[in-house]
């Protein structure tokens, strides 16, 4: 936990923070200055003075503030002169901002306060659209309207500049006055400020809002608070139905003001759109004839406090519900507290000590006591107690009886607790005199009391009206009255102990699911508390002498804000009576006891027995919530594994997660896990995290760590245990399925008989695919154990064996430093018109003028980002001619209109031209892939084997990048790299080529023409001579497969063919048919079985593409197969099941025709009524 900082204010306006990591308060280095009160954030605290002027105080930290002024010099061309400042009448100033609606010249820009200080001189900024540019920095157009240009051209008839110069935030850790607004009308002199709201977005570490109150009852909200303008610009007066004496706005979207009559106002829609909300309403104060005194918000949480200084918690709060529904009275008397980070309390105590409300939990979000904050003071190592006198200003009548204040209702009627009507058996504890019943410290023994005299109540001066206002409006006669600070407590009463809730206690607890960390040790029943000088008795809340700097601060004032405490910290000057309470935790539990259906429902009601089981790994990571809105939201996780009675080993992997202040889990099934994919989300380091109802949902479970080492220990581990799990301990078998990602990740499955069998077959989405480090475009394999792949750079890499991962001793040595380079590519687009020829500004139809090769997404040079963390920029930005299609020497291509196809040359009727720009990026990892060199390859192809079938050699067919067909020559299981190339004539590029059974060697060329090799034979591996098989009918086709007997291809519109009529007497087969649509790869395997990466699935539009996809069906009498089964999907590339030789056991029933069953899905975890288990 980062240090932070609990800020004070005692009645002399004296400031003083303490840190959690510290033990001692720390008093302001201003020692003239003067606050009434003070309201704290993340890394900065506001305070208002004494001369009602507002103060900043931001925490120092290792990034400097500093804000970036800009302004631009404007020019005009004329014949005589050239470019000069002199411009047209209707023209933009000569010194304007970006639009040229206001004059900006140099020296209008002043500081905005004596905070700041300029860094330098004003220069010009030699960048023009993010690019070095040769001009000075000048950016040229025809006119002021029209998009500018680094380059000049004949018609560029202004020109324009930018001139930059910083200014540094220079007083952090200090004091700073916010400036008044000039030339604007200022509030009237505040009493009062209130900061919060920086919860309100995803961003992490978002600015906060500042919200204040005059002392004419006004409502005024500060303007253009961001991270690099930490003071703001103006104040903006809300509008109020009535006067408000003091607000309170939560971290989110919560905010409460005190009405003069005592009521409440709730501000409605808060949001980011509407920071200032929209509406008021109006809440009762908790005691119709008493009024409201102070309140503070939270998250969800509303604490108020009386003019009686009674403490209330309004239960029922939350963002769809920001009146909540009643009252809770809280025991305690306190004068004014706050809610901190984690929706933890502190308050100022009746005797003006500092106390910390323990047990507050999202589940016990009222807490279940109070502590004091006791941090030491001064040059001695004394603890600063609650205040109090020297001696005690009344005795105790009776130990052992006391009246326990439960949370209730304010709706109930209850009247004040009469101890000598009690009739029941509950330990009473009485005073004779307004006292704090002890928090800690030695026994206390009954005593008479009929003698002891009563101390006079000493007046405490302040410096703050509304201190005065709360000494005056103290009701004199409570000095008569007996009362007393009471802690919730069941069972018998010790006066050396925190006295804790029946929830808090552990009596009849329910048990709850929600907690990560295990149970903590029971508190300690003995605690010293804090003793006094010259005596062993505890502090009275009456009787308080003068103070003075040796005695330690006289408290007004406490801000919590920007201290990070929960209830499971330890922090030395909270724990003076024994650690924090935590709530029951969750235990480990036996998963293979879970793994049983007829147990899953009681994962949420206790937990189970854990003698055989162990937490792997406890951390926090981010995770992406995929319902409204979605949101990265930060999470723990835990990974716990069991042993089963048979010895093997089974594990859960929990989500721990917040919602409406409630604690709930995800929790997986590891032996469900079907696949843990990394993505690219924001720029984070995520993976996905994929189960069989998961897949059929289209909605993985994504999470993100914070470094590129977190990511991998986490796929690292889950991949061991997942693998540990189905028996898999060796790398991937010869049998085995590859599949790659478009972010280049490989993957492997391993088949079972049931995948391939004609019944009862194994769905796709229950497949378990494991990675494989490494980087490529595309991997082929057979079943003699050879795979090879290509890189997006063209590079030609061979399996070298092993997992690849050098914490393994037994795969070091196949692990092998491996590079891969992609070019990421953005489309500049224009539109001719009449005037100005070819522009930028296009039709409000058209596509974005800087865009994907779609056009749909908007993409610039600027924004477009690397594929993910790992990879980094090699070159810069460079028009591409390399474009289908050609393009003229600019790179340009022309076309009628977006929509159409375009060329390289312009027409008269071309009205649209674009040109893509490209950039190189570079990935450098480990795994378990030699190089190839020197020939970069585009596609490659191993001949398909059945099960125990042998070849000296293995044919092995590819194609370079620029179209050659090449035999790779000497290519064996002992050298799957094989000894040389050997290069095929032809007479045109080919763009894809495969081998299959009996050697049939397909490919298909660059213009779409299909072709088939006769004549190849281990004894012949080139062949003889290319055969023409005719193509579709008006389609093209792009990527074939073959297999044992049949032949299947993919055209340019996404349909799958299949080849009709192929016999061992005639090859070349003799008619296409359509199969199906929607497809973008094809892979046939040895038993003609057939798979493909589907675009998109049904009903899914917002998933990426690329779906892994089964054809279920095919046969001897059904090479076609039937009907598709579709898997894991989301961003697969390529796969390839041509090593796949595992036949399923042949049966005695004849093949049905009719489609096969589904399979049966399993039946998911049902939901709980409470929602607090999501089943996975």
């Amino acid at each position: 936990m980062s240090v932070t900082l609990l800020w004070a204010v005692d009645v002399y306006g004296r400031v003083y923070s303490v840190s959690t990591a510290g033990q001692r308060w720390v008093r302001t280095e201003d020692a003239l200055l003067e606050l009434k009160r003070v309201t704290a954030g993340k890394g900065r605290c506001w305070g208002i003075g004494c001369d009602h002027h507002v103060y900043l105080n931001m925490i120092p930290h290792e990034m400097p503030i500093r804000y970036k002024e800009e302004t631009y010099e404007n020019q005009r061309w004329n014949p005589v002169d050239g470019f000069t400042d002199t411009l047209l009448p209707t023209d933009r100033w000569q010194w304007s901002d970006v639009t040229g609606m206001n004059p900006q010249p140099l020296h209008s820009f002043q500081l905005p306060s004596r905070s700041w200080e300029w860094e330098g001189d004003w220069y010009v900024d030699q960048n023009c659209g993010g690019e070095p540019s040769q001009t000075g920095g000048w950016e040229y157009a025809v006119d002021f309207p029209a998009n500018f240009s680094p380059d000049k051209k004949w018609n560029s008839c202004v020109r324009r500049r930018r001139w930059i110069r910083y200014r540094r935030y220079t007083a952090q850790g200090t004091w700073a006055k916010i400036p008044l607004d000039h030339p604007r009308k200022p509030p009237l002199p505040l009493c009062d400020i209130s900061c919060g709201g920086w919860e309100m977005s995803d961003e992490s570490g978002r600015y906060p809002y500042l919200w204040a109150v005059s002392q004419q009852g006004q409502v005024w909200f500060r303007e253009g608070i961001q991270p690099r303008i930490p003071e703001g610009t103006r104040w903006d007066e809300v509008e109020v139905p009535k006067e408000v004496v003091q607000l309170s706005l939560g971290p989110r979207d919560l905010l409460w003001a005190v009405l003069w009559d005592g009521n409440l106002l709730v501000r409605t829609g808060l949001s980011l759109d509407s920071p200032t909300g929209t509406s008021w309403l109006e809440v009762e104060s908790p005691e119709k004839e008493m009024e409201t005194l102070h309140v503070s918000v939270g998250v969800s949480v509303v604490w108020v406090i009386t003019k009686d200084y009674k403490v209330w918690f309004r239960r029922g709060v939350s963002s769809h519900n920001p009146c909540g529904s009643g009252w809770i009275s809280i025991v305690g008397e306190m004068m004014m507290l706050d809610v901190g980070l984690n929706d933890q309390v502190w308050a100022v105590g009746e005797d003006r000590g500092l106390y910390f409300r323990i047990g507050v939990t999202p589940s016990e979000p009222s807490g279940n006591g109070w502590i004091p904050v006791s941090a030491e003071w001064g040059n001695s190592k004394e603890n600063v107690p609650p205040r109090g006198g020297p001696e005690l200003s009344s005795q105790l009548k009776e130990a052992s009886q006391g009246s326990v204040l439960s949370s209730t209702d304010s709706d109930s009627k209850l009247g004040p607790t009469d101890p000598s009507n009690s009739t029941n058996d509950t330990p009473v504890l009485e005073a004779a005199a307004p006292s704090m019943v002890p928090l800690g410290g030695a026994p206390i023994v009954p005593v008479d009391t009929q003698d002891a005299p009563t101390a006079p109540k000493t007046l405490i001066p302040a410096s703050d009206s509304f201190i005065n206002s709360l000494v005056s409006d103290r009701d004199k006669t409570s000095t008569n009255q007996q009362s007393s600070l009471m802690i919730e407590e069941k069972g018998q009463f010790s006066p050396a102990q925190i006295l804790m809730s029946p929830e808090a206690s552990g009596s009849g607890t329910p048990w709850s699911n929600v907690d990560l960390e295990s149970a903590e040790v029971a508190r300690s029943t003995q605690a010293e508390g804090p003793l006094l000088r010259n005596g062993s008795a505890p502090y009275g809340l009456e009787g308080a002498q003068g103070v003075g700097d040796e005695d330690g601060p006289v408290w007004a004032w406490i801000s919590g804000g920007g201290c990070n405490v929960d209830a499971a910290s330890q922090i030395s000057w909270l724990s003076a009576t024994g650690p924090l309470v935590s709530s029951l935790s969750l235990t480990p539990v036996q998963s293979s006891v879970w793994s049983d259906q007829q147990h899953r429902e009681e994962i949420s009601k206790k937990p189970l027995e854990r003698s055989n089981s162990i937490w792997l790994r406890k951390g926090t990571l981010s995770w992406w919530r995929d319902w409204k809105p979605q949101r990265w939201v930060d999470v723990a996780v835990a990974l716990e594994q069991s042993t089963k009675s048979d010895g093997g080993k089974d594990s859960i992997f929990f989500v721990y997660y917040t919602r409406y202040d409630e604690k709930k889990y995800l929790h997986i099934f590891i032996n469900e896990v079907t696949a843990l994919v990394p993505v690219s989300r924001d720029s984070h380091y995520a993976f996905a995290v994929y189960t069989g109802p998961r897949t059929r949902l289209r909605s993985p479970l994504v999470l993100a760590a914070q470094t590129e080492k977190d990511m991998k220990d986490w796929l690292n581990l889950l991949s061991d245990v997942c693998c540990e799990c189905r028996g898999i301990a060796t790398p991937p078998s010869r049998q085995a399925l590859w599949s790659t990602t478009s972010k280049g990740d490989i993957f492997v499955h391993e088949p079972s008989f049931s995948l391939e069998a004609p019944a009862h077959t194994l769905s796709c989405d229950l497949m378990f695919w494991r990675q494989v480090p490494g980087h490529l475009r595309c991997v082929e394999a057979n079943s003699l154990g050879l795979v090879w792949g290509i890189g997006w750079d063209g590079t030609a890499w061979v399996y070298s064996g092993g997992s690849g991962q050098q914490a393994n001793a037994a795969d070091a040595g196949h692990a092998h430093q491996q590079t891969d380079v992609r070019s990421v590519h953005v489309y500049e687009n224009q539109r001719w018109n009449p005037v100005t020829g070819y522009t930028d500004r296009g039709l409000p139809t058209d596509r974005p003028m800087w865009s994907d090769e779609s056009g749909l997404r908007e993409c610039t040079k600027c924004n477009t980002q690397l594929p993910s963390p790992q990879w980094a920029w090699v070159s810069e930005w460079a028009v591409d001619h390399s474009v289908p299609g050609g393009t003229d020497k600019e790179g340009w291509q022309y076309a009628a209109d977006f929509l159409v196809t375009f060329h390289g040359h312009k027409t008269l009727k071309d009205f649209v031209r674009r040109r893509r720009w490209t950039r190189k990026c570079k990935i450098t990892l480990s795994g378990p892939w030699q190089p190839v060199p020197p020939i970069p390859l585009s596609d490659i192809s191993l001949m398909s084997y059945l099960a125990h079938s042998s070849m000296e050699q293995v044919p092995l067919w590819a194609l370079s990048d620029k179209g050659d067909v090449l035999c790779r020559l000497g290519v064996t299981p002992q050298n799957p790299a094989g000894s040389s190339w050997l290069h095929v004539g032809t007479d045109q590029p080919f763009k894809s080529i495969s081998i299959g059974g009996a050697s049939q060697v397909w490919a298909i060329a660059k213009d779409g023409a299909v072709f088939y090799r006769g004549s190849v034979s281990p004894q012949n591996p080139a062949g003889e001579c290319w055969y023409h098989i005719p193509s579709p009918s008006q389609q093209t086709l792009r990527q074939l497969s073959v297999g044992r007997t049949s032949v299947f291809a993919v055209d340019e519109n996404g349909n799958l063919w299949y080849r009709q009529g192929l016999t061992p007497s005639y090859p070349q087969g003799s008619a296409w048919e359509v199969i199906s649509n929607n497809a973008t790869k094809v892979s046939v395997g040895p038993l003609d079985q057939v798979w493909m990466i589907a675009d998109r699935m049904a009903g899914f539009p917002a998933e990426t593409p690329g779906t892994v996809c089964h054809r279920l069906g095919v046969g001897p009498m059904q090479p076609k197969g039937q009907l598709w089964d579709y898997g894991i999907g989301g961003g697969w590339e390529h796969i390839s099941v041509r090593a796949n030789s595992v036949e399923a056991p042949r049966t005695q029933h004849p093949l049905s025709t009719a489609p096969p069953p589904p399979p049966s899905p399993r039946r998911p975890v049902p939901p709980r009524a409470n929602g607090a288990t999501v089943g996975v």
